[in-house]
């Protein structure tokens, strides 16, 4: 069953483009927002619109979203880190997303977490409902989801904050020198290559802070401590100073090392989440396993 949602439109939306005011009201991204719209699924006052139609104050946004997938993909190999009343930590898998958006009909955290009867908060936009932080598909490891509406608030606004403390370990090409430091470069869209993040001028400041914790044979094993929280930043970052994530032959890893590892994807994982307990106060620090294939590949490095 699809479900309709009818908008006044805000003070603050007026004149603006119905597809830019729709991101703002559903949380979706403007592509999404413009794909309803072309297909008929946003009305103003009873009537189909284009996506370039300037808001008036007495117009009244009728849209109409897609019913949600009853049967959300199963997620393998997804275990559960933590769990209490607020929150639940999961160990995502690579291959799973956070959650369902253009594009991705592949498994989800939030499908599987739904599918095993967990209870999630709906505070936050449709389609994230208590996301507060996220990982990419391709990389592993601990994510928290919100299950209480106080615990989406207060953990939104940690991670924005960035009170929140996100542990990384990255084995990359080579070895750095310093062996210790701090990368500071902006982040944007890569000016002419779809999809790809890149070091660029005028791109949103993103701070990687690294330290060597194992040297090996043509590669080094970090732990990567993030002040900022951009698109593939560590893989940008590592690829920027001459040392890409090993397997990551999408920033310009070896491909040849890659196979030899047997490595499908960058050699990146998230071990650590700590943070204050959304209603108690207390420090919680959760801990992810390396996954089997990481394991593997780091194991054949070390016996090089």
């Amino acid at each position: 069953m699809s479900n309709t949602r009818y908008f006044p439109v805000p003070d603050a939306l007026m004149g603006e483009r119905v597809d830019a005011a729709l991101v703002r009201l559903l949380g979706m991204s403007r592509s999404k927002c413009a794909e309803l719209v072309d297909n008929g699924d946003v009305l103003i006052d009873g009537m189909r619109i284009s996506k370039s139609h300037r808001l008036n104050s007495t117009d009244i946004i009728e849209v109409t979203l897609p019913a949600p997938d009853s049967t959300p993909p199963p997620v393998v190999g997804m275990n559960i880190l933590y769990d209490d009343e607020d929150i639940v930590v999961v160990d995502k898998p690579v291959g799973t997303a956070a959650h369902t958006g253009p594009g991705w009909s592949g498994p989800t955290v939030l499908g599987n977490l739904e599918a095993a009867g967990y209870r999630i908060t709906t505070y936050g936009p449709p389609e994230r409902q208590g996301i507060v932080h996220r990982l990419d598909v391709g990389t592993s490891g601990a994510m928290m989801v919100a299950k209480s509406d106080v615990a989406y608030s207060v953990m939104k606004r940690a991670f924005k904050e960035r009170s929140v403390t996100k542990i990384y370990h990255a084995l990359v090409a080579g070895h750095l020198d310093p062996s210790v430091g701090t990368i500071d470069a902006p982040i944007g869209r890569h000016p002419s290559r779809e999809w790809r993040m890149a070091v660029i001028d005028g791109g949103k400041p993103a701070i990687t802070h690294y330290d060597t914790l194992e040297w090996l044979p043509g590669a080094s094993l970090l732990e990567i401590h993030l002040e900022t929280g951009r698109t593939h930043q560590i893989r940008v970052h590592m690829a920027a100073i001459g040392h890409p994530c090993v397997g990551d032959v999408f920033y310009g890893a070896d491909p040849t090392q890659a196979q030899r590892l047997m490595l499908e994807r960058q050699w990146l994982h998230a071990v650590e989440l700590t943070f204050q307990h959304p209603r108690t106060g207390l420090p919680v620090t959760v801990r992810s396993p390396y996954p089997a294939d990481l394991k593997a590949a780091l194991d054949i490095m070390r016996h090089s």
